[in-house]
This record gives C-alpha cells, structure tokens and sequence, in this order.
C-alpha cells in the first residue's frame, strides 16, 4: 500500500496515500479504540457544515481567498451529501473533548477541497486542515455547535413517531370508548371506566412528551460558535464573530441565535441534559404504558385477556402457540437504555472543570443513541401493536359484573357502612352486587341501573359540574 509521510506535534506517522483523512485522524484511530462505533451520520453532517459557513464567513471577511474558500465549501457540500463516510475513521467515544473529531473533519476537508485545486492529497500549503479550514474556530465551540446541530436534524424523526402514536392511541380511544371496565389501583378492582379512557389517558400523556420534547429543543438553537477556545473570541475578527451564526442559519434553515455568554455556552452543557430529561420522562411513560398493555393483554386464559395485541411472532422454541407481548417489551428495553443513557449524559455534563467540558463525545454517544432508539421503539409500538389492538368487550363487562367495586357508586345512596356490607357479602356468597342490593331492598331497580349506567359511573354529568361549580 502506498503511503505519504504526514507530520504533528506528536511526530510523523505513514498515512495510506489515498485516504482524504490524515495523521491527527489515524493517530486518534489507533489511541481510541472504544466502542467500535464511527461518529453519527448527521453529527458529521453538522461538522461539514459548520465548516463551511466559517469558509463563507472567514471568505467574506477578507481573511480566506476565493479560491480556497469555495473548494471548502464545495468538499463540505459533499460531506454534507454524505460522500466519504469511510473517511471518518475515529471512534465516536473519544479523549481531548471531540478534538480527533474535529480534527478528522479538517483533514476529509483538506484534502478534498486540496485534490478539487489539483493538488496531491497531504500537500497542506494549498489548503491546511487548521489554517483554512478550521480557521477562527476551536473544537471547543464546533464541537458542542455540531452536537446542538445534530439534536436538530434528529429530533423531528422522533416528534413525528410520537405524533403518529398520539393519533393512534387517540383513535382507539374513540374506538373503545363505549366498553365499560373496571380500573385498578395497586393491581386491584377499584371502580368502573371505560377502555377508550385508558386510551385516552395514554394519548394526553404523550401528548406532554411531545411539548416537552419541543420546549427543550429550543435550547439547541443557541450556539457558542465565535467563542473559540473558551468563550473569549480569540483569534477571530469582529466580522466573524458577529455573522458565522447568522450565516450557519441561512444554511441550515434553522434559527439559530449566538450565545449571549459565549464563555457561558463553552463551558456548560445543561442544554443536552434539559435534552436527555425530557427523553429519559418520555421512556418513563411509554415504559409504563406498555406495562399495562401486557397486563391488560396477559393470559389469553389464565390473565386479564381485556385486550388483544397483535400476534406478531412465535413466542416461544419449546411451547407450541404461545405468543409474547414482543413489541412493549422491546419498547420497555430502549426505556431502560435511555434511562441509563441519561445518567451518563448527567455525570458527563456535571463532570466538566473551569472552561470546558471535556466528557461531550460520551454524552452525544449517548444521547444520539437515546434519540435513534427510541424513534425506533416509537414506531414499531404503534405501526405493530397500537393500530392492531382489539378489544374482549364481554371480557371486560364480566369483570365489572362480577366485582364488588361498583359498591363505590352505591356509597352516595346506601352510605359507606352499607356498601362495605354488600361487597363483603358479595366476595363472601359469590352473588352479584346487583342481585344484593334489589334483594336487600335498598334501591328500586330503575333507580340501581341509572346509578349503575356506564356513563354515570365513568364520567361526571353535567348537573354534578354545575353543582361544583357553583359551591365553588
């Protein structure tokens, strides 16, 4: 293999002669060797374009010459585009704050914009990866700009996923909204609802994570680039500083604001973390849901079998027709990975020292996952499980014949002392609260099926609102 002798700080090292990547890359490959995971796609997405609205800024403020300036923008634009992919050799986990990251897009960047100049690959007078394409810029402000960056380009996947599951757990609300049940509390018969209202709990729920989800995106929105090292502007012109975010906005079509405290912006990530929290509330919740759906679907003889998920699946290699509930239960495993992923983005972001945060790779490794994933886990819980989910109509009435937690609707009437008597009777002889109530005489039974009716047990009327209201 041919190679070409490249020269740093540390030494000189052969690097493979057609590689667009150089030596501070291949010495960042060989030193971390981590996690055998290559930086995200659109995090290398973000780094190119971040270089190239400082070409464009840098070639606007008189400091960059056209020719250079347009081949940077022009290599840029097909890193954007996602050529050269396999150029980006390090590992996504890495020591020197996201310096070998930084530094592996400067050198991709080089190289190419130095072969579209016709020059040879390594011949850093024609285009150098620190002096023209990282000028007036530090890892410590592209870095944490290109993470913002990215969060921007993911989060819209995931919302959309959330939106969708919102919209389908909403239409099995409507759906089973008039199949009356009973509602548990610590696992035990508490008082009648209906299935829609489960579902529509489900929705409004999610519904929060999706304005959460949004509130906290917002923060991404405020760069510290202009910063440079710490925050203080070194090395860069007052014609940079104030028009590199500006011209990463119109390039990125996003509205993307320069930090008001730029050393404020270097050295704390608590965005990312606000980031993180709202992802880790939203694994919470749907974690919890898809709990109940395997409990309301378990059996389908010996458990509550009040719904039925869509089989999708054998579920076992030695119990013939068994079939699991495969899909919550994925959905609950990337819960516990983002949960557990927002604990090292928290140690992470807490972990920086006086200027800089030196742990950003291992959050955005972590946080890049939680996104992926549970965009992921988001879709396959509504494409193959929520849209498919039918009822046990009969299931679910027999349950709230049979249980002793209407007693609870009763109480107005008979009064607490009576209705604990009933049930107590009830759960002692096996009858029917209905059929020990008429017998008792303690209601005609005109009067026991409007207070027994579906909707009065499940939903205030409007007398009752009234009624509160005005004793309001």
């Amino acid at each position: 293999m041919k190679t070409r002798t490249e020269f740093d700080s540390i030494g000189s090292m052969e690097v493979p002669a057609n590689a667009y990547y150089g030596v501070q890359s291949l010495r960042a490959m060989q030193n971390f060797q981590i996690s055998g995971r290559k930086l995200h796609a659109k995090f290398i997405e973000s780094l190119a374009v971040i270089k190239k609205a400082a070409a464009l800024t840098n070639y606007r403020a008189g400091h960059l010459e056209a020719q250079r300036a347009h081949a940077i923008m022009r290599a840029c634009d097909e890193v954007m585009g996602g050529k050269y992919a396999d150029q980006f050799i390090v590992d996504a986990i890495q020591g020197g704050a996201g310096t070998s990251a930084n530094m592996n897009a400067n050198e991709v960047i080089a190289n190419r914009a130095i072969e579209l100049m016709h020059g040879d690959k390594g011949d850093y007078s024609v285009v150098h990866p620190n002096d023209h394409v990282n000028m007036a810029q530090s890892t410590n402000d592209v870095i944490p700009s290109a993470g913002k960056l990215t969060v921007l380009k993911l989060m819209p996947g995931l919302l959309r996923e959330l939106e969708s599951l919102e919209s389908a757990l909403m239409g099995k609300a409507r759906e089973f909204d008039h199949i009356l049940k009973m509602g548990r509390t610590q696992l035990q018969d508490a008082v009648p609802m209906r299935l829609g209202q489960s579902f529509h709990a489900y929705a409004s729920v999610i519904s929060r994570d999706i304005e959460r989800l949004k509130k906290v995106t917002h923060e991404m929105y405020i760069l510290n680039m202009g910063g440079t090292a710490i925050g203080t502007a070194i090395n860069v012109s007052p014609d940079y500083l104030h028009h590199i975010v500006d011209n990463l906005a119109d390039i990125t079509g996003y509205p993307l604001m320069q930090a008001r405290d730029l050393i404020d912006a270097t050295q704390n990530l608590d965005g990312f973390v606000g980031v993180s929290n709202a992802l880790k509330t939203c694994a919470v919740n749907l974690s919890k849901m898809c709990n109940d759906l395997r409990l309301l679907s378990s059996g389908p003889r010996t458990g509550v079998h009040e719904i039925n998920l869509p089989a999708r699946q054998n579920g076992s290699s030695i119990m013939p027709g068994k079939v699991n509930p495969v899909i919550p239960e994925v959905v609950s495993q990337v819960a516990y990975l983002v949960i557990g992923n927002d604990m090292t983005i928290t140690m992470a972001a807490e972990a920086g020292q006086m200027e800089l945060n030196a742990f950003e790779p291992v959050l955005f490794f972590n946080l890049f996952e939680s996104i992926d994933t549970m965009t992921g886990a988001v879709n396959t819980l509504t494409e193959n499980c929520i849209r498919g989910i039918t009822a046990n109509e009969d299931e679910c009435l027999s349950y709230v014949e049979h249980s002793v937690g209407i007693c609870t609707a009763l109480c107005p009437y008979i009064g607490y002392k009576k209705a604990a008597e009933i049930a107590k009777a009830s759960l002692k002889t096996g009858v029917s609260v209905r059929e020990l109530v008429l017998k008792a005489g303690l209601l005609k039974e005109n009067e026991l099926n409007s207070i027994l009716d579906p909707m009065h047990m499940t939903e205030q009327s409007e007398d009752e609102m009234s009624e509160e209201n005005t004793v309001a």
